[in-house]
């Protein structure tokens, strides 16, 4: 009788989803290869074997630690030949592997699911599912949506955050005044760009001490408060070092360039008890990873799943209307990755961000609702009258929008928003046509 447990392939069925990681694949082979035979060789190839069989991998072996591919569709689904002419056939696949083989961490999970299939031609990590046993091992986001609402004092409406420009090269002095306008004019959060860091020219030390002098002096102006998400990214361990002296100098919010530094480097600092700030991560590097059409790992997994994973507050990603290019499915799809339900999880603030101004604002709540931080840099510093104008001229464009009112209609009245949308008026008919 066949020991099915040894075996690298299986019903759906015949797996326990609580005990076990499945990713799913796009994959595409010339038409005289048959996946139905070779992926079973992929699964084994992530985890009990390799190329050839050796004497280890024990039929005991395999019934603990194989992975077992659960599903192979094709797609178009050709049942009596393949056409001449279709000289590629393309595929969905989906390989189980058992959790014991990864236990609770991001290398281990990226070696199985990615490992060494990543450089075997056309296959895209498309999915992950993540059984609840996976998830407990994780942290996940500290604050969430809700903390970091909590933490500014703001209920319902979108926050919004700006970026410092110029990205880099300026004096820590500058910088204080940029920031002291932006949060003046109403920005709910303040972050580094993500090319400055802990810089000779500009430390973070510095900047933490005046930025944080100006946050309060806002605050006794305004009665608002602000978040300034100071970039700790770093080489490792140092990187560890300049977040907690942050924190320590009164920073209430840090930032990391998750992907430069690594999931792990943000999972140990979103965990590490003396780091009791929100953390605001940014998508750097992020379009080598999900770009590819068939290599490489889906966008709502790098910049939605696993960064929530590994602990992120709020989550930088590219808004489809902005300078980047991104589907609008694919811009929805990984904010509901940020915040839906995930096991033990909280959810990840959505960061729409890149190239998004004032006209933008109604789009932006329509596509992703109100627990959003909108990230504008340009946009804020760029206005005629000034970086506390253009912030205002955003906080105008929120107010309209939550006011269902369209905000050309309130910018009749809101001169910082009519100049913003006089400044942009080419976008802004575009995205409100």
């Amino acid at each position: 009788m066949m020991d099915y447990e040894a075996q690298p392939r299986a019903l759906p069925e015949g797996i326990d989803y609580g005990d076990h990681v499945v990713a799913t694949y796009y994959a595409a082979l010339p038409r005289e290869m048959i996946m139905y035979y070779l992926a079973p060789f992929l699964a084994v190839e992530q985890s009990t074997g390799t190329w050839t069989p050796v004497p280890g991998e024990t039929p005991e072996v395999r019934a603990r630690h194989v992975a077992k591919v659960i599903g192979i569709h094709e797609a178009p689904f050709f049942e009596y030949e393949v056409p001449k002419g279709v000289e590629e056939r393309t595929y969905i696949v989906q390989i189980a592997f058992p959790y014991r083989n990864i236990e609770s961490q991001i290398p281990m999970l990226l070696t199985a699911v990615l490992g060494n299939i990543s450089m075997g031609g056309p296959i895209k990590l498309l999915d992950i599912y993540f059984p609840k046993v996976f998830t407990d091992g994780f942290g996940g986001p500290k604050f969430g949506i809700q903390g970091v609402r909590d933490t500014l004092g703001v209920k319902d409406r979108p926050l919004l955050n700006n970026m410092i420009k110029p990205c880099t090269g300026y004096s820590c002095e500058i910088g204080e005044k940029l920031f002291y306008e932006a949060a003046l004019g109403g920005c709910d959060c303040i972050k580094d760009d993500e090319l400055i860091a802990d810089m000779t020219f500009n430390r973070v030390e510095d900047r933490v001490k005046a930025y944080m002098a100006m946050e309060k002096r806002v605050y006794e102006e305004t009665g608002e408060h602000t978040l300034y998400t100071v970039n700790v990214s770093d080489s490792l361990p140092k990187m560890f070092e300049v977040a907690r002296r942050a924190v320590d100098g009164g920073a209430n919010a840090l930032m990391v360039n998750y992907l430069a530094v690594g999931f792990p480097a943000l999972q140990a600092l979103a965990e590490d008890p003396e780091i009791n700030v929100p953390i605001l991560v940014h998508m750097d590097c992020a379009g080598a990873w999900y770009e590819s059409p068939n290599t490489g790992v889906a966008s709502h997994l790098v910049l939605g799943k696993l960064p929530r994973l590994a602990g992120a507050d709020v989550i930088v990603f590219p808004a489809p209307y902005g300078k980047a290019p991104y589907l609008k499915d694919r811009f929805v799809y990984t904010a509901d990755v940020m915040h839906y339900p995930l096991h033990n999880l909280k959810p990840s603030m959505p960061m729409p961000s890149g190239g998004i101004t004032q006209s933008m604002v109604g789009t932006c709540v329509a596509d992703l609702g109100r627990d959003i931080m909108i990230g504008s840099g340009g946009g804020i510093h760029a206005h005629p009258m000034g970086p506390a104008a253009g912030a205002r001229a955003f906080r105008q464009a929120i107010d309209a929008t939550m006011q269902g009112i369209p905000v050309g209609e309130y910018a009749k009245e809101h001169e910082e928003l009519a100049a913003a949308l006089g400044i942009w008026a080419g976008v802004f008919k575009e995205t409100t046509a």
